[in-house]
């Protein structure tokens, strides 16, 4: 069972915080952490560095091999914005992230339980729970995409 607390709760406000910051891409930020060290704090690139990978998700999980020099995430737990992708998704779960907690869930896209949940199609079973700060999720991306609209 996977537990969410005020004490994680700083590693979501931290991917809030990068997100917030993106200009040119839809606002997520992801943060990699294990036995409270935080490995990797990235956002959405995939504009900026016009690269379909350029996912937060995606560039956290490289940083996070990067530092650890190995690509086996165990024992991590990852932060997440937005429900992951499903491409995102299937490297979360190829990583062995232990945890896996986003706030927003994406009713079109999302891997785990928005619109489908991709553990079903895995012998790895990655913990993973929606719906943390959803409110402030929700908000971030609706902001975005208002601006968007009213910029076209």
């Amino acid at each position: 069972m996977i537990m969410y607390n005020e004490y994680n709760s700083k590693y979501m406000d931290l991917a809030f915080e990068n997100a917030s910051k993106v200009v040119s891409d839809i606002p997520v930020g992801a943060v990699i952490v294990r036995n409270n060290e935080i490995l990797s704090v990235e956002v959405n690139k995939k504009e900026k560095d016009n690269l379909v990978v350029s996912h937060a998700e995606i560039l956290a999980l490289i940083s996070a091999n990067k530092k650890l020099n190995n690509w086996r995430l165990d024992d991590c737990s990852m932060y997440v914005t937005l429900e992951p992708c499903p491409m995102c998704a299937w490297a979360i779960i190829n990583a062995r992230i232990k945890n896996l907690y986003f706030s927003s869930y994406d009713l079109k896209y999302g891997a785990f339980g928005g619109a489908f949940d991709i553990n079903k199609f895995s012998d790895y079973k990655i913990n993973a729970k929606g719906g943390f700060m959803e409110d402030r999720g929700k908000k971030l991306l609706n902001d975005y995409f208002n601006l968007l609209r009213l910029n076209k």
